[in-house]
């Protein structure tokens, strides 16, 4: 009687060897510099420039371009590798309603001071991110979430209070983005006193700077024939009706937070500092406060 070899062990895929080579690459790009922290939907058009990299092409040649791997393929490798990636963001937590008063014991003495700046974002997981790099320090700008509105009205008067604040609303390039801008420019319309001169500015996506930056572009089930706002160029109009969209995600983690510092601290150029988050790790590792030996 012969005795059956052993069954040798299953091969990996192909496909499956080059997204776990692929989803290293974009891990360590997505962190770059300084260990920054991400989403996972970052890390999925992280993962999109590595196994497509036209990105890179002359902006002046104006295109978006289409995933070249399936969400729910890329969900199952990290999934597996979730504890291999530890600049990876857990998912937020679910929405829930925030208490209109204050709780016994909280600074409400801090809403007596003007607010120059909010930075409202309209995903939750951007706004997570954001605040893990330490943008609202880097910018001294609190951030909040769009699913966070009405904005507490101690908010709204600290605003008022500052003279010349802006609402800075970071939003993805699509009809539900372009929404949240006029809800979140409505909502502080209608809280605002008489007279008030809170301004609020859009800094989010719009399809030419996609187009410009060469991002992974997602497409509707149908096409759009929702109003949009009068300022978008025709080719805009067409482009979002078309149902394709670009989200906030899709930007580098990197650039997403040098470009929001940059705008919401009204746009001063000069030399690059280090990441917050950098410098005080760095502060911590060499004796924060401690007396310098020779």
């Amino acid at each position: 009687m012969t005795v059956p070899p052993p069954p040798r062990p299953a091969r990996r895929r192909p496909l499956r060897l080059l997204l776990d080579g692929a989803l290293t690459v974009a891990a360590d790009r997505a962190g770059a510099p300084g260990g920054l922290r991400y989403t996972e939907r970052q890390l999925y058009y992280e993962l999109c420039r590595v196994l497509q990299p036209l990105h890179s092409g002359p902006r002046r040649i104006p295109y978006t371009l289409a995933p070249p791997v399936r969400y729910a393929r890329f969900a199952e490798a990290v999934a597996v590798r979730r504890a291999e990636l530890p600049g990876l963001l857990p998912p937020p937590a679910p929405v829930r309603e925030a208490p209109r008063e204050p709780r016994a014991g909280a600074e409400s003495d801090l809403y007596d001071y003007g607010l120059p700046r909010l930075l409202v974002c309209q995903s939750r997981e951007i706004t997570g991110m954001l605040i893990a790099n330490d943008l609202h320090l880097e910018a001294a700008c609190p951030v909040v979430a769009a699913a966070d509105l009405p904005l507490d009205p101690r908010l709204v008067a600290a605003l008022e209070r500052a003279g010349g604040a802006v609402v800075h609303v970071l939003h993805d390039a699509s009809p539900a983005g372009l929404a949240c801008f006029e809800r979140v420019r409505d909502e502080v319309r209608g809280a605002g006193g008489p007279g008030h001169a809170v301004r609020v500015r859009s800094m989010g996506l719009v399809p030419r700077h996609a187009t410009t930056l060469h991002l992974t572009a997602g497409r509707g089930p149908q096409p759009y024939r929702g109003p949009l706002p009068a300022g978008l160029r025709p080719e805009e109009r067409a482009w979002l009706g078309s149902g394709r969209t670009i989200e906030l995600a899709a930007v580098g983690p990197a650039r997403l937070l040098h470009t929001v510092i940059r705008q919401v601290r009204g746009g001063a150029t000069g030399p690059r500092r280090a990441p917050i988050h950098h410098r005080v790790r760095t502060a911590r590792s060499a004796g924060f406060l401690t007396w310098p030996t020779a």
